[in-house]
């Protein structure tokens, strides 16, 4: 009885199925012109059973709307016969952008256009175009613009497109203001990020004006920066700009910042076959930062050492993974690495390159094709991708090869302008300077380095030009050569003249576990010029001039917790100059270290220890233009180079100098200058020692200070300038106890 139920359901529903199909031996074509037979068969997706019911119909007349080249479509059968009727949408002949004179501008809306030269016309993709249009120009800093589309029609049915846009004035950036639980001062926070406050003599950057982009990347700057500084929970809320009128607004970043949070345990967990000696590194990373501020840099840098590990130890197949668990302020974290399935890299294709060559991206590559696709290392190729600042981004995906265990990885860039000039100009105690500068990061995209720069002061005209390679030959050492031209007038008070040209040829990378090695050569022929007029008869022997040939490195071991203001940890250096084929053979060397400890919330101690010791190995005189001179920041309350030992009247420096600091910043006294920032300071030094006569000079005397530095944010850029009291002062030394610096870059 069932089975027979059954059966007349089966055949009742077949019935009604084939009272609703409509068979057809035939397909006509009716309306097309440019669009072929074989296209529409394509988009209509038309199935090979001759059967088709009112859904199947449908499908086809939806398929084919939606290829965009037709403004109306019939689909029918009649007489075993199915038709299809179309009517072409225009074909576009030229897109004209009326109202902009500046090019790239024109490039840059054509870009962003749904509707192009020869491609097929709706009135749907014309109204989102101006929407386009609108938010490209909204990004660009033009908020009031006006476009205005219209079409005029030809025969053929061919179109042309008109687009009348007035831009209007740019959205200027009059103020930037940071509300909320924010921490820190507006000052310090302008500094984090990239929007800038419009003023008048700023007239290169573009920094000043209302740009979307720009703005959204504040917001991830502020936070990674509050998160750097412990701000676990830190919320950024969406920034919003408050019109002021006359095409001025005002930037505002609401902030809530939250706790701070502190590193607990750190632990790490990997397969039980795996060696664990080759991670004890890590282990003492987490030793070191058990109970030290929560910081996301601190996190990556743990990141890349599991990266090292992977790369060296030769793991394939990994991938890693970090979960947090949260108890107060305290904050634990797990880090665990674990054996992923094991997949091959086919091919890598690499989309968007229109200016940087493909092989300039590959030696960027972590990983390649015929490679074990490893996670840790793909994510590291991204990395190194977007450390290049030459992409506006960087989008990856993976999908699935010719076979099983092969992979196809996919990379997607979008590029962006790597061309800077800048120029700037300071006045200080010492005199004024000026300085314009053209950089172009990714030069005739090879990844290149190209850089020029002119700086003229009182004393000295400097001129430098130099091209560096940053990832030499695909590796990840870098190679710069450059070649510098200067002509320094100190014979008023040092007693010499120096025109010096020459050049230098280098390589850094990273030695070791943030120990870092640059090495270089350079070479430079000097003309030195001796006042005659008030030199002793020792240093008239050094006027001529001079060629000289050096080799030099320098060691630096970086182990701050960021590279903007760092409130933990320390960077010391080592730098030495090694003559190799010269008329003075002097060596120098010096070594410079700071200390950083956050004690208070804001109030950060800065330890500073400096020396430098030069002497001529072929037992002369070090050249007086190669003598050592105490560093301006390193003595304050006395004048610059006016230190130390003298000949006659003009100081001439000395052999050996040593520096020691100590700075901390003070709490905000006056809340509503923001703007202000106060240091309290104590520097100790001497510069001492001449080779050609040891009867010159105060016996080594130790000068010193104290004082207060201000730090002040003007209209025209940074005032700095401090107050010293001399401590200890030498013999011929001159005090300058009111020092002050203003400038600016635009």
């Amino acid at each position: 009885m069932f089975k027979l139920i059954f059966q007349l359901i089966f055949f009742s529903i077949l019935l009604v199925f084939s009272a609703n199909s409509k068979n057809y031996e035939k397909i006509i074509i009716n309306g097309n012109d440019r669009i072929s037979n074989e296209t529409i068969l394509v988009f209509s997706e038309i199935s090979d059973d001759k059967f088709l019911d009112e859904n199947s119909l449908n499908y086809i007349l939806k398929k084919l709307y939606n290829s965009g080249f037709f403004s109306d479509v019939e689909v029918k059968i009649e007489n075993k016969n199915l038709i299809i009727n179309v009517a072409e949408n225009p074909i576009i002949q030229t897109v004209h952008i009326e109202g902009i004179k500046k090019k790239s501008l024109k490039e840059n809306i054509y870009d962003v256009l749904i509707l192009k030269d020869r491609s097929s016309f709706t009135s749907k993709s014309l109204q989102k175009d101006e929407i386009n249009i609108l938010n490209l120009l909204k990004n660009k800093g033009y908020y009031f613009p006006e476009v205005i589309s219209s079409v005029q029609k030809f025969n053929n049915n061919k179109i042309d497109i008109f687009y009348k846009i007035n831009l209007g004035n740019k959205a200027k950036i009059t103020k930037i203001s940071f509300l909320g639980d924010k921490k820190y001062k507006d000052r310090s926070l302008r500094n984090i990020i990239v929007s800038e406050e419009y003023k008048f003599w700023k007239i290169i950057s573009g920094k000043k004006f209302l740009n979307e982009n720009l703005i959204n990347y504040d917001k991830r700057l502020l936070k990674n920066f509050y998160k750097n500084n412990g701000f676990y929970n830190v919320i950024v809320e969406s920034s919003f700009a408050n019109y002021l009128g006359n095409d001025e607004f005002e930037l505002i970043y609401n902030i809530t910042s939250g706790k701070k949070y502190y590193f607990n345990n750190l632990t790490l967990k990997f397969p039980d076959d795996y060696d664990q000696t080759n991670f004890q590194t890590l282990q003492l990373i987490f030793d070191d930062l058990k109970g030290k501020i929560y910081s996301i840099n601190s996190i990556d840098k743990i990141l890349n050492e599991i990266d090292k590990i992977v790369l060296n130890k030769q793991y394939e197949f990994l991938k890693s993974t970090v979960s947090e668990n949260i108890n107060d302020d305290l904050i634990d974290l797990i880090f665990v690495i674990e054996d992923s399935e094991k997949f091959y890299v086919e091919k890598i294709n690499i989309f968007g390159n229109n200016i940087t060559q493909e092989d300039v991206i590959r030696n960027n590559f972590s990983i390649d094709e015929g490679d074990a696709f490893n996670e840790l290392l793909h994510k590291r190729t991204l990395n190194n991708l977007k450390s290049l600042n030459f992409f506006k981004s960087v989008n990856d995906q993976i999908i699935d090869g010719s076979s099983g265990n092969q992979k196809i990885i996919n990379l997607t860039i979008e590029e962006k302008p790597t061309g800077e000039i800048s120029a700037g100009a300071g006045v200080g105690t010492n005199g004024g300077t000026v300085m314009f500068g053209v950089n172009e990061n990714n030069f005739l995209g090879r990844g290149l380095e190209f850089g020029s720069k002119l700086s003229i002061s009182g004393e000295a005209i400097k001129g430098l030009v130099s091209l560096d390679n940053p990832n030499y030959k695909g590796t990840n050492r870098s190679l710069n050569v450059s070649m510098e031209n200067s002509t320094i007038d100190r014979l008023d008070n040092f007693g010499y003249k120096s025109s010096k040209t020459g050049f230098n040829v280098g390589s850094g990378f990273e030695y070791y576990n943030n120990l870092f090695l640059n090495v270089g050569v350079s070479s430079y022929v000097e003309k030195l010029e001796i006042n005659n007029s008030t030199a002793t008869a020792t240093l008239k022997k050094q006027d001529g001039s001079y060629f000289d040939t050096f080799f030099n490195y320098t060691f630096a071991y970086d182990m701050r917790n960021q590279k903007y203001k760092p409130t933990d940890g320390y960077i010391s250096r080592f730098t030495q100059n090694v003559p190799l084929l010269s008329d003075s053979y002097d060596l120098k060397n010096t070594y410079d270290l700071k200390l950083y400890n956050q004690f208070f919330n804001e109030n950060i101690l800065t330890w500073g220890f400096y020396a430098s010791v030069a002497n001529s190995i072929n037992g002369k005189n070090v050249k007086l233009s190669d003598r050592l001179f105490l560093p301006a920041n390193r003595l304050r309350g006395f004048e610059a180079g006016k230190v130390g030992p003298r000949d006659g009247n003009d100081f001439i420096g000395g052999n050996y100098v040593l520096a020691f600091n100590a700075n901390t910043n003070l709490p905000q006294l006056f809340p509503s200058l923001e703007s202000m920032d106060l240091s309290l300071f104590f520097d100790a030094a001497n510069v001492w020692g001449i080779d050609y006569d040891n009867k010159i000079g105060d016996g080594g005397k130790i000068r010193s200070s104290i004082g207060l530095a201000v730090d002040l944010f003007t209209p025209i850029g940074p005032l700095n300038f401090s107050f010293s009291e001399p401590i200890s002062i030498g013999k011929y030394d001159i005090t300058e106890k009111f020092r002050f610096n203003l400038g600016t870059t635009f």
